[in-house]
């Protein structure tokens, strides 16, 4: 079992990544697919006249400002324009894919954050309007009855959250965790970067390996949303993962050239 995860940024080659896909799926590798939705949203977002706004805590991670009208847009990018893109193209290469959110049977739930702590003009503020949380279990029992019905799950957010309310959850993390929860042997998470670098934006700097004992150095100096990748890598490894290869999809064959390590390996 491999959970592959797309980045939502702009520069993926989803044609790429799909392509591949569907050549190992007709080697009878099993795949799930999970998807962000960052410049859907924020191109939506500009068309509604109702701009992205980001948020960066104390500790310096960056997410986005999710009150409830900007959820509403979070999911009609997600669920409505990237899912059903990569749905699509899947089923023209003769995958049969299925396209789900993560609030559908429960797939991803969590706890709403009852705040949130944002630097503001050096201040720290308490935001208490926002709807973000973190997947806390995943419906294993809905995914592998349709992995085991012949289907390819497309996943993506919202969760639900355990007041059933829909939620913003970082996709790099909520794959981890469907990674973890359904044994995966592998996760791949694919980026418009070549993998962790050492100098963003600098290519060259890319670091091809990191040890489970140095995630949490490199959390520190990974840049903006890598931060949740290398999180991510580290909590999959954790919950039993084999391997995780934060890999560039921007190339031919990405998947397969993650999987023969190509990018940023944890192991």
């Amino acid at each position: 079992m491999i959970v592959v995860k797309i980045g939502g940024s702009a520069g993926v080659d989803l044609d790429a990544v799909c392509d591949d896909a569907a050549r190992l799926v007709r080697d009878g590798r099993r795949l799930v697919i999970v998807h962000g939705g960052s410049d859907a949203t924020n191109s939506l977002a500009e068309r509604l006249g109702c701009p992205p706004r980001f948020i960066t805590s104390p500790s310096g991670h960056t997410s986005r400002r999710t009150d409830r009208e900007t959820l509403g847009i979070f999911q009609m990018a997600c669920r409505g324009v990237m899912n059903q893109q990569i749905v699509e193209r899947l089923l023209a290469r003769a995958v049969n894919a299925v396209g789900l959110s993560g609030m559908d049977g429960r797939l991803w739930e969590g706890t709403r954050k009852a705040s949130v702590r944002s630097v503001e003009d050096g201040r720290v503020v308490i935001i208490r309007d926002d709807f973000t949380g973190t997947v806390e279990r995943v419906s294993v029992g809905l995914l592998r009855t349709l992995i085991d019905a012949g289907f390819t799950p497309v996943v993506s957010p919202p969760a639900i959250s355990t007041e059933h309310e829909p939620i913003n959850v970082d996709a790099d993390r909520a794959a981890a965790q469907t990674a973890a929860a359904l044994g995966a042997e592998e996760l791949l998470l694919l980026s418009n970067v070549p993998g962790l670098l050492r100098r963003f934006p600098d290519e060259a700097s890319l670091v091809p390996r990191v040890s489970r004992a140095a995630i949490d150095d490199a959390v520190e100096w990974a840049q903006g949303r890598m931060k949740k990748k290398v999180l991510g890598a580290g909590e999959a490894l954790g919950g039993g993962v084999g391997r995780v290869v934060i890999g560039d999809a921007r190339a031919h064959d990405p998947i397969s050239r993650a999987l023969a390590g190509a990018g940023t390996v944890f192991q």
